[in-house]
């Protein structure tokens, strides 16, 4: 399944609610999983990512949380120290 990350950016501090139960609902309707999220040290933003059939899936599954997914981009798989071959 495609992966995206996306930038939501907040007026105001936010508090993250992993165990929101309206936030499962949504995405497990429109067909979205979130995977994990970043909040920036002045918690105004935050980078998520999540597997999803399209960038509009995700764009719907905010519109119906009124939070924002002020840039959504496509990434490939996850690069680390592990992952990346040696350079010679």
């Amino acid at each position: 399944m495609p992966m995206f990350l996306i930038e939501r950016n907040f007026a105001e501090q936010i508090q993250i609610d992993v165990n929101d139960e309206r936030v499962k609902a949504v995405n497990d309707d429109v067909g979205v999983r979130w995977l994990y999220s970043f909040l920036s040290l002045d918690k105004k933003k935050t980078y998520c990512l999540y597997e999803a059939q399209s960038a509009e899936a995700i764009r719907e599954a905010a519109r119906r949380l009124e939070i924002p997914a002020d840039t959504i981009i496509e990434v490939d798989q996850p690069v680390g120290p592990g992952t990346v071959p040696a350079v010679t």
